[in-house]
């Protein structure tokens, strides 16, 4: 008997604003669902401005049949833009919460605990700095969280706006294996491997790839990541 498995993927939604420049969230939602993934973390998940309302509204997702960690209240979608997803049936959402992350920048990652086919598992959303100190100091700090977590297996994934294909973010967290990376940006022809993803040690990657399928291709300015997960 196979393995179970479970699918998750990253996207940065871009507010739901696609490269032909209209916001359309059900485009956004088509996209999300096409990737096949049971758990999704999401970037730039909220309108810029105070209050940051969803820029994927709740009743979209909900009438879908997604469910939403609760992370920003005040009709946000998530926390500093981030935002985890899931579909009930096989993944139950334990509890949830926020990462302060340090730099200049007002950034923040997400965090939740689920019961899953493959067991337990905590995944963290993030949307790292521009530059390449701020992006060291936020992979340290998230590895610092991480080793916190109870020997619970570990999943990361988030727009990590990192260009450079060396093992720059692989040095400063030993304990996660990096995903090899692959090109997630621009959209219409990707380059740079700005999305990434990374699991800790008790973990298997079954397989992963990005998701290019239409209309994917101006739905946002990158394209979704996903991986196959099991245990190790």
């Amino acid at each position: 008997m196979p393995e179970p498995t479970l699918r998750l993927a990253s996207y940065n939604i871009q507010k739901c604003v696609g490269l032909d420049l209209r916001r359309k969230p059900r485009r956004t939602l088509q996209v999300i669902e096409g990737t096949g993934a049971q758990i999704v973390l999401l970037q730039e998940a909220d309108k810029r401005l105070p209050p940051r309302p969803a820029a994927l509204p709740h009743f979209v997702l909900n009438e879908a049949g997604w469910m939403v960690a609760d992370l920003g209240g005040a009709g946000s979608l998530g926390w500093h833009g981030n935002a985890i997803l899931w579909r009930p049936g096989g993944v139950q959402m334990r509890d949830h919460g926020h990462i302060h992350l340090p730099g200049l920048e007002p950034r923040g990652a997400v965090w939740a605990e689920f019961d899953t086919a493959i067991g337990p598992l905590r995944v963290v959303g993030a949307h790292l700095g521009l530059t390449g100190r701020a992006r060291h100091e936020q992979v340290l700090h998230l590895a610092r969280e991480s080793a916190g977590f109870d020997d619970i297996p570990v999943v990361w994934g988030g727009d990590f706006n990192e260009w450079s294909r060396s093992p720059v973010l692989e040095h400063l967290a030993p304990a996660m294996q990096f995903m090899a990376p692959k090109a997630s940006f621009p959209a219409l022809r990707p380059i740079g491997a700005l999305d990434r993803m990374a699991v800790s040690k008790q973990l298997s990657v079954a397989a992963h790839g990005v998701y290019r399928d239409r209309p994917a291709h101006i739905a946002s300015d990158h394209l979704p990541v996903w991986a196959d997960l099991s245990r190790a």
